[in-house]
């Protein structure tokens, strides 16, 4: 717990003095009126944003009766740790779809990140006949919607056998967080000077070698920045994963949340539960990251 809060209260330094150094650039002074409608505006939006989380987390520790009482009170009375126990004891237990989720946003993710880099460097340094062609191609391919491609992709699982495994999810997942992983990481690479990498070249490195150490060391916020959006996709992604899945052991977590209410009554209890359980990664992952994240956010600036 105390390594949590010191996560958080780092969280909240970083967070506060990006955005302090963002906004002194161009302070503009306000009257007092403005400044109270600002805050009531910023007042409101925090509440319709955070709302809902906290009425998931109360959700998630109250039983069934309290759930249902009229009226409702936003601060409950009974708490219990019942709906996250029955989740953990159902058919197939709910940490089962954590496991695979986290497989496959994981190897989605890393595997995104590795053919970004190497597209992404080709693209930003290297001349060759298409280039063009190809670089407006991939970002076209990125504007078609998934539902699109549902029939084509899964003709080719089909083809390959790879219909009811992770595989399969892995690989769509990946194939289609490229575009945006070269688009970004293509930016972030022609903001490097060229000059460090032709010193590096100079002084007998390789192309590879270049990229893998002069390159990458500087590209890490853009880097993890790609990394982090595609591992929150593929962690929310329901389409294709409902596709290609038929065995329940399978299942990725939304899929799984899905399925709760086939095997509960009362359902909302643990819906919530499994919500909350879903959200904790990524929170933890933002903490850890958002260092790297809120510099990856201004791809172009490095100095």
């Amino acid at each position: 717990m105390s390594k949590l809060s010191e996560l958080f209260k780092e969280s909240a330094k970083s967070t506060k003095r990006i955005y302090a150094n963002a906004f002194e650039r161009g302070k503009i002074e306000a009257s007092l009126f403005d400044r109270i409608v600002l805050y009531i505006c910023v007042g409101l939006t925090l509440l319709f944003v955070l709302f809902p989380f906290y009425w998931m987390l109360v959700t998630s520790f109250v039983p069934a009766t309290e759930l249902y009482r009229l009226p409702p009170s936003l601060i409950p009375e009974e708490f219990t740790l019942a709906n996250y126990i029955e989740i953990m004891d159902a058919q197939v237990p709910f940490y089962i779809y954590f496991i695979n989720s986290f497989i496959v946003a994981t190897a989605g993710s890393v595997l995104a990140v590795i053919f970004s880099l190497f597209g992404a460097y080709s693209v930003a340094r290297l001349q060759y006949p298409g280039r063009a062609v190809m670089v407006r191609g991939v970002l076209l391919s990125y504007m078609v919607a998934g539902i699109l491609m549902v029939v084509p992709i899964f003709q080719i699982v089909v083809f390959f056998g790879l219909v009811d495994t992770l595989i399969s999810v892995i690989a769509t997942h990946f194939i289609f967080m490229i575009p945006l992983g070269l688009y970004l990481l293509g930016n972030y690479f022609r903001s490097i000077p060229p000059e460090i990498e032709e010193a590096g070249l100079i002084d007998g490195y390789s192309r590879i070698e270049v990229m893998m150490k002069i390159t990458i060391p500087m590209s890490v916020p853009a880097i993890v920045a790609v990394f982090l959006y595609s591992f929150l996709l593929s962690w929310n992604e329901y389409l294709y994963a409902s596709i290609f899945l038929n065995s329940q052991e399978l299942y990725t977590l939304p899929i799984g949340i899905e399925f709760l209410q086939f095997e509960f009554e009362d359902v909302w209890g643990e819906i919530m539960a499994a919500s909350m359980i879903t959200t904790i990664p990524v929170v933890i992952m933002f903490l850890y990251l958002e260092k790297y994240m809120m510099a990856g956010l201004s791809f172009g600036s490095l100095d």
